[in-house]
């Protein structure tokens, strides 16, 4: 089937070309009447205006961009950035705006689409994600003049909008309540350094630990099962493993749980674990994971109400997220020198 153009609105409402390109596009030059009957017959045929009509007309391209630089294999797996990408889409959906979304190798791809996409009038803005203590993208957004909302800490966001949460007092918080059950060994399996909240959390864990007098550790990992299990498993190997643990994420949180177990370590009895991001693979697996709880799509729409703000010349400032709510499950109890001893560890099978 052919698909409508200017030209069959322009027959049917008998008036020319450039009446229906301005009806369509609110500009001045035809009546209220004539605009009114021609937006009926546009949505009476079907017509919808093509991206690169509409960017050669008023300079927009009614798309957003979205570039993500981690393994495409590793995004499948990742909870967090489908919830996000759901919250952009909605939110985009609503006004008709494309979400444009791919992944780079690395940063510098990244920077190349930037330009290539601003250049090519392909996207009025972009989101960026995964904020680095040294991030390149800010400065060169900066210097395209191209509009962009950050999802990290406004500290490293220079001057673009930025949705962020609190993630020193989010760490605190858990922290808090893992030494109110008597951990006095804890460790995190944490994210690559280089990002922005890999280092508030690392901070913030360091900071409660001298607070309240207990051991405290974090180690690096990169989000993926594998890396999560092989993390928990050379932390229990340890002469004084840790009683409890906190992951970056869900994945590594679930990974983390089956290493414990098929090393013969109970949990939580002998050891308590909690997961960054809740996801329903928290609660698929048993015993349930203690998880703290956002609204990952509702940052995901803020995201994109605040973008479309940036790209229509009114910079938003920025947002912080509602603070993240821990769901105390299954997998988290007072620490085990409370409840007798520690039954040993089965051998490693891996």
């Amino acid at each position: 089937m052919r698909r409508p153009t200017i030209a069959d609105i322009a027959r049917q409402a008998g008036v020319t070309k450039a009446a229906v390109s301005f009806a369509l596009n609110g500009q001045p030059g035809v009546s209220a009447a004539t605009r009114a009957r021609i937006l009926a017959i546009a949505a009476e045929i079907g017509f919808e205006p093509s991206s690169a009509a509409r960017a050669l007309s008023d300079g927009r391209a009614g798309a957003f961009g979205l570039v993500i630089d981690r393994p495409a294999r590793t995004l499948g797996s990742e909870a967090f950035f489908m919830q996000l990408i759901s919250g952009i889409q909605a939110e985009l959906a609503r006004n008709h705006v494309t979400l444009l979304f791919t992944v780079a190798e690395d940063q510098a791809e990244e920077i190349r689409m930037y330009r290539t996409w601003w250049a090519q009038r392909k996207v009025d803005g972009v989101f960026v994600v995964d904020l680095q203590v040294r991030d390149r993208r800010v400065r060169v957004l900066e210097e395209l003049g191209m509009p962009a909302v950050v999802l990290g800490t406004p500290r490293g966001a220079g001057s673009l909008p930025a949705v962020w949460q609190d993630d020193q007092a989010a760490t605190e918080a858990v922290v808090g309540r893992l030494a109110g059950l008597g951990h006095r060994r804890i460790a995190r399996v944490g994210g690559f350094a280089r990002y922005w909240h890999s280092k508030l959390r690392t901070d913030a864990l360091a900071q409660v630990a001298v607070a309240a007098g207990i051991d405290a550790v974090s180690v690096t990992a990169d989000y993926t099962a594998e890396h999560g299990a092989e993390a928990t498993r050379n932390l229990l190997k340890q002469a004084e493993p840790p009683t409890a643990i906190l992951y970056d994420n869900d994945v590594m949180a679930v990974a983390g749980l089956g290493a414990a177990q098929r090393m013969g370590v109970r949990v939580p009895a002998d050891l308590s674990i909690v997961a960054w991001d809740d996801s329903t693979l928290c609660e698929l697996v048993h015993p349930a994971l203690t998880a703290l709880h956002r609204d990952i799509p509702a940052t995901g729409a803020s995201a994109a109400r605040m973008l479309r703000e940036a790209a229509a010349g009114r910079p938003p400032g920025t947002l912080q997220e509602a603070p993240p709510v821990l769901l105390m499950r299954d997998s988290t109890a007072a620490a085990p020198g409370t409840r007798g001893p520690r039954r040993p560890a089965a051998p490693d099978p891996g």
